[in-house]
């Protein structure tokens, strides 16, 4: 351990970080291993660009960005309908598809206390956020005679808790063997100064690399490779947060593979101008998103010849990608984006700070910067009140009550 540790204590010198090693006359051997092992894997060349790239705003001046085309669902024929439907039906019986869900989150803004996906729904009777989409799974499996690998992703924070509440539930009656955990990735968190700050344990502060990180994530753990021995060919990747996310669509699919693109989004139509969503454009000739902290107020704003919005296709984060794609964005790395945050933290006198105000930086990155990797992609625009019930707050908008009674009513038009 000696010999990390002047490891450790060398880097911490060149890149000017030696409050990590605050603690660690404080810990025993174990924690000691733990936090040289932290400081021995953090990118430090990486920590030092990000933060020099904090306050250089995009500009999307330059760029050429142009609306998208899209599909929408409401305006296809039942020919259509039935033409992409059966293309869809014979890739899931042939075993192509996969599914994997984002569940790196707490329930914190929920109250809740655990992972989100161990929320639970207030319907008939109550359903955890997991168990809703593992029935979902089961729906298809019995419909189509298959069984879909599903993938879960989870973060340091809960993948202990996620597991143990699968086994607690006997998985749901999913195959077990074909249910996947697999870990997201983390990047340390800085101060206003671009010292990296340790948590209230004294270990190094790290948060969640955002949805982006899914596809390394996806490559680190063998998902990928377990796909292909599967000889999986298309991969849906949605959020937990979303009881009505489809995340086997026949028609989605079936569109993907008739117009031969290696990824397909849903979008819905943005509700007004400032609507706080992401929006599917190109630039450059390449599918993107723009997030709506980096829109122009002028592309904002901007309408047609009927008054209608141009940037209108709003991303919600479920997303279906060709396995070749994943594998050409899993060896490229996505941007990061900074995100100013409040995160409670050990001073340099070994106190725990609790800010009332942001007071640190956290990187992300997202997984829509994958679509400008690949030449074009489908976007699929379709009914809020059919696929779409997030639940992100305990009230008000996109809260567990919205999100109850979409779902519910959502159930009933079904039957």
């Amino acid at each position: 351990m000696e010999s990390e540790y002047l490891k450790a204590k060398e880097i911490l010198k060149k890149y000017n970080q030696e409050q990590l090693l605050l603690n660690y006359e404080k810990f025993n051997n174990e924690e000691k291993e733990y936090l040289l092992n932290q400081i021995l894997n953090i990118d430090f060349e990486l920590i030092n660009n990000l933060y020099k790239n904090i306050n250089i705003k995009k500009e999307n001046k330059n760029e050429a960005i142009e609306p998208i085309s899209y599909i929408d669902k409401n305006l296809l024929s039942n020919e259509e309908k039935e033409y992409y439907e059966n293309i869809g039906i014979e890739e899931i019986k042939q075993e192509k598809l996969a599914a994997v869900t984002m569940a790196g989150g707490q329930g914190t803004r929920l109250g809740h206390d655990g992972p989100k996906g161990t929320f639970m729904l207030d319907i008939n009777p109550k359903e955890s956020l997991f168990q809703i989409l593992c029935e979902s799974l089961k729906e298809k499996n019995e419909k189509y005679g298959v069984v879909i690998p599903w993938y879960i992703m989870t973060s340091k924070e809960n993948n202990k808790q996620t597991i143990d509440f699968f086994e607690k539930n006997n998985y749901f009656n999913y195959p077990k063997e074909y249910i996947k955990f697999f870990i997201q990735g983390e990047l340390p968190m800085l101060n206003k100064e671009g010292k990296i700050i340790l948590d209230e344990n004294g270990f190094v502060k790290q948060a969640a690399d955002g949805h982006g990180g899914i596809f390394e994530a996806m490559f680190k753990n063998d998902v990928v490779q377990d796909m292909k021995n599967k000889k999986i060919e298309w991969v849906f990747i949605g959020p937990i947060d979303n009881p009505l996310v489809k995340m086997i669509d026949e028609i989605f699919i079936g569109i993907a593979k008739d117009k031969n693109v290696l990824a397909i989004g849903k979008s819905l139509v943005k509700l007004n101008p400032n609507e706080k969503v992401g929006v599917f454009c190109k630039k450059q000739g390449r599918p993107s998103v723009i997030e709506y902290t980096e829109i122009s107020e002028e592309l904002a704003n901007k309408k047609d010849e009927n008054g209608k919005l141009v940037f209108a296709e709003s991303h919600i984060n479920c997303n279906m990608f060709n396995i070749k794609a994943i594998e050409l964005v899993g060896n490229n790395k996505l941007p990061y984006h900074s995100a100013f945050k409040k995160a409670k933290y050990l001073n340099e006198n070994g106190e725990l700070v609790i800010p009332e105000e942001p007071n640190c930086y956290k990187f992300e990155s997202f997984i829509f910067d994958s679509f400008n990797k690949i030449d074009d992609m489908a976007v699929l625009r379709v009914n809020r009140e059919e696929e779409f019930a997030p639940v992100k707050n305990k009230t008000g908008i996109d809260s567990a009550e919205t999100a109850k009674e979409l779902f519910i009513k959502y159930q009933m038009n079904k039957k």
